[in-house]
């Protein structure tokens, strides 16, 4: 096989937030594969084709990409932030599981900066201390897990770093993930609202988890709570690194 697969993380929105090593790669490609939005992101130039794709068709995507690679395309798969982050990563190996025709294919992931770290790191240091990330779309995995993790997540005192909070085709579950937390006792913990990050109509705002409101997130926020020591000093917010 004369072709090469790249699965590549474009960062949570500025150019500046892109990698060398993704530029590089994005730069010696004949085809591009992602969602829309993202692959949007990619100038078009002689020599290269654009596939933007819908959201919900990662398998497809990730299937037609080794294809194209094993036909000697140079081929990358973006997603944003980091593709194996709830992104193409995982795809792109679950399909490969189930062609193993593939498997020699010359394959990389390329990190990027996440939506998580880039968000933490305009609060201050929120992630500073033990914390976890959990996706709330419930597309790939039961409501009943979410809520299992979101509770025994609290129950450990991590910081925990919300993806996917809430969308127009689910608009209900951030307002369940709230409860949830208050529930378990995190009411009086800082909640971080950071949305579109890095992009030039980036927002950040942190109030207590008792005053979040479910219409406070949309598809582009990330959601941070931080952990029952996580405090303010001026305006940043950060983890104490030692737990008494």
């Amino acid at each position: 096989m004369t072709g090469t697969l790249t699965i590549a993380g474009l960062g949570p929105g500025s150019d500046a937030l892109v990698t060398p090593e993704v530029s590089a790669a994005l730069g010696s490609a004949t085809d591009i594969l992602g969602y829309a939005p993202y692959v949007a992101r990619v100038p078009p130039r002689p020599g290269l084709t654009l596939h933007p794709s819908d959201n919900r068709e990662e398998l497809a995507r990730a299937s037609e990409a080794l294809r194209l690679a094993a036909e000697g395309g140079q081929v990358v798969v973006v997603s944003s932030g980091d593709p194996g982050v709830f992104a193409m990563a995982s795809a792109v190996f679950e399909a490969l599981e189930q062609a193993p025709q593939y498997r020699e294919l010359p394959i990389r992931v390329l990190p990027g900066i996440t939506a998580m770290l880039a968000a933490a790191a305009r609060a201050g240091a929120p992630l500073g201390h033990d914390f976890c990330a959990i996706n709330l779309s419930d597309n790939l995995k039961p409501w009943a897990l979410i809520e299992k993790r979101l509770r025994l997540a609290a129950e450990a005192d991590f910081a925990i770093a919300l993806y996917n909070p809430r969308s127009a085709s689910r608009p209900e579950g951030f307002g369940r993930a709230l409860a949830v937390l208050k529930d378990a006792g995190c009411g009086e913990r800082l909640v971080i609202f950071a949305r579109a990050i890095s992009a030039s109509d980036e927002t950040i705002e942190t109030v207590t988890l008792n005053a979040a409101r479910p219409e406070m997130a949309d598809m582009r926020t990330l959601v941070i709570v931080g952990n029952s020591q996580t405090r303010r000093v001026g305006r940043w917010i950060y983890a104490p690194r030692q737990v008494r």
